[in-house]
């Protein structure tokens, strides 16, 4: 069947990017009214997401293509721009605008008072712009060309409070970082493209060369391919060991925080392998390194997250921790259904937790946890919201986290144990760092001199709305009723329940909750002395097993030493040639000028000196002939 709403799907991102031009151009002018301009054109950008995917729920609907603008010529190869809309970029075309959406209208109340307010509003637009344009890309190098402006996007929001050194330091950071991933996407884009019958990139000629299995493209060069893939979603999606710069994002607003953090950036890396999964399945070598750097990347952030104290970095691990579970997912190789179903749930949870996370920001004016408690008393639906968010992440039923993870666990257990066990103790450990993060924040009493205060409307409604959808968003796929494994993969989708898997996850996520009650609740008072002389394990986690400092003495200082000679070099001999020829002319001009002054008697002078100086070379040719 045709679709109806599939042919302005182009519409989607241009809302968004017609308001980045209109407060661009004008939003100084209208000062607090420019988040309207936001608001609206995400929401025009919603309904018509919405009103795609409700048109491909009975699976009726073909796949849409509009490929037809031919942007590049090299001879016989041509290159398309259009967009394609299919299952998969159908859901994240709804994750991506229903979060910005929410995000937009929380913001409007978070950056009340902010002088560079339209910027931020401008800035937000471009970004969603990018992703959405990212999302229904037509083929892969339209898709890199968004792709690296979501890049310029993040750094442009991660350092919006420029003034502060921290935030300056996090953009260039982020901004660096992901450029290595990005180099690993290149040069898989080289790769594909030389060895692709007739160079073509379009996803529908992709599915067709690997899916057939023909063998046109050797087994070795399709495992280079997808790890390449694989290395540009490592950078992008915060995976082991290109992670450091997802924490230190957390300098940017709150709000830009949960967007990148549920629904754009760090989404971009899962949702390529996920549409490019053709290359991957047709190597399961790339695929087993997809799922062990997934599963490290989980366990690896969960146990830093323990011992970090800002609110937002606590949130920031368990965001590098819930995409190890996503990769995991999408490595085990049996369909990319698991992964984006965690992506899907996830999106709305850590929205939540990010927004409930800056609403505590607002009202206490600090990040660090130990500073704040007793909360639960002036606002309430921030605990609330922030409880449900927190229970969903730890993967307690009925919440959207505990179907989603299962989800994984259930196939990690049937095609590798290994990766179950180290899903089960990550687990644990994300249930053990949230219910630190509640009982310190919002229980006991107060820990430094502040009044708190509930939030506006504008910031607790979206709070609300978020809270809802981390209760039921996970029953669209569960073992009883698996529809978003059939919707998103086109076949017949089918999960058993398995009783095992589901007892330990219910355990796990149980006992790390009970144990950070009686470590942070029962008995509190024990809390500052550990930390106050914190043991070796402790700072360990606490400094983030040493991996900035790591880089640092093995990237960063060498190339430090480096740019030093390059500096010599450019002073002393670069600058050097340019200040001894400019020198030179100088002098030259001078000796002129000097001899050009008018005087007779002078031109005498240098004509004689000339006419001595031409007999000489005559009489020294004669006796010395050369």
């Amino acid at each position: 069947m045709a679709s109806v709403y599939s042919q302005y799907a182009w519409l989607i991102p241009l809302f968004p990017l017609l308001a980045f031009l209109v407060l661009m151009a004008v939003g100084r002018q209208l000062k607090g009214l420019g988040s309207y301009i936001g608001i609206i054109a995400m929401l025009a950008s919603f309904v018509l997401a919405i009103l795609i995917f409700v048109e491909r729920i009975d699976g009726k609907v073909a796949d849409y293509t509009w490929s037809e603008w031919q942007w590049l010529s090299i001879g016989d190869f041509n290159i398309h721009m259009g967009f394609e809309i299919t299952n998969l970029n159908a859901l994240m075309l709804v994750i991506v605008t229903f979060v910005a959406l929410l995000v937009n209208i929380y913001s409007k109340g978070y950056m009340k008072g902010d002088e560079r307010i339209s910027v931020f509003f401008s800035y937000v637009a471009l970004f969603t712009f990018s992703m959405l344009g990212l999302v229904i890309s037509v083929n892969l190098l339209e898709l890199y060309i968004f792709w690296e402006l979501v890049g310029v996007c993040s750094f442009l929001l991660i350092g919006f409070w420029y003034q502060k050194p921290e935030a300056r330091a996090a953009a260039k950071k982020a901004f660096i970082i992901t450029r290595i991933g990005d180099v690993g996407l290149l040069i898989g884009l080289l790769l594909l493209f030389w060895y692709m019958p007739g160079h073509a990139l379009d996803f529908s000629s992709i599915h067709n060369a690997f899916a057939s299995g023909n063998g046109s493209i050797p087994a070795g060069v399709t495992t280079a391919i997808a790890i390449m893939i694989f290395i540009g979603a490592i950078g992008k999606s915060g995976q082991f060991p290109l992670h450091t710069w997802l924490p230190d994002a957390m300098e940017g607003p709150t709000p830009i925080s949960a967007l990148i953090h549920a629904a754009t950036m760090v989404a971009a890396g899962v949702y390529l392998v996920a549409r490019t999964y053709d290359i991957f399945l047709a190597s399961p070598d790339a695929l087993l390194v997809v799922a062990y750097v997934g599963g490290f990347t989980a366990i690896f952030a969960a146990t830093i997250g323990i011992a970090q104290n800002d609110i937002k970095r606590v949130l920031a691990y368990s965001t590098v921790s819930q995409l190890g579970y996503m990769m995991m997912g999408l490595g085990i190789g049996v369909s990319y259904a698991s992964g984006m179903f965690h992506l899907f749930t996830h999106a709305f949870f850590k929205a939540l937790l990010f927004l409930a996370a800056g609403s505590v920001i607002h009202a206490v004016k600090t990040q660090d946890i130990r500073e704040m408690g007793g909360l639960s008393g002036k606002m309430k639906i921030t605990t609330i919201t922030f409880a449900i968010g927190a229970l969903a992440l730890s993967g307690v039923p009925p919440f959207s986290g505990f179907w989603s993870k299962d989800t994984i666990l259930n196939e990690a257990y049937h095609n590798n144990q290994l990766l179950f066990w180290i899903g089960i103790v990550a687990a644990f450990f994300t249930a053990l760092y949230m219910s630190r993060v509640f009982f310190l924040v919002f229980t006991g009493k107060k820990r430094s001199n502040y009044e708190p205060h509930e939030s506006p409307a504008s910031m607790t409604l979206p709070l609300i709305v978020l809270a809802v959808l981390a209760v039921v968003a996970g029953f669209v796929m569960t073992p009883f009723n698996p529809w978003l494994g059939g919707f998103l993969t086109g076949e017949h989708h089918e999960e058993a329940v398995n009783l095992v898997v589901i007892i330990l996850s219910v355990a796990v996520g149980l006992l790390g909750i009970v144990v950070g009650y009686v470590l942070y609740y029962k008995r509190p008072v024990q809390l500052p002395n550990a930390e106050k002389k914190p043991s070796a394990l402790y700072n360990l986690l606490q400094r983030k097993y040493y991996i900035d400092e790591i880089y640092d003495w093995i990237i960063v200082t060498p190339l430090k030493g480096f740019g030093w000679l390059l500096q010599l070099f450019d002073e002393y001999v670069v600058d050097g040639l340019v200040r001894l020829t400019t020198s030179s002319v100088v002098g030259l001009g001078r000796i002129g000028s000097r001899l050009q002054n008018g005087q007779v008697q002078r031109y005498g002078l240098v004509s004689l000196i000339g006419l001595i100086i031409l007999m000489l070379a005559l009489v020294a040719r004669r006796f010395f002939p050369w």
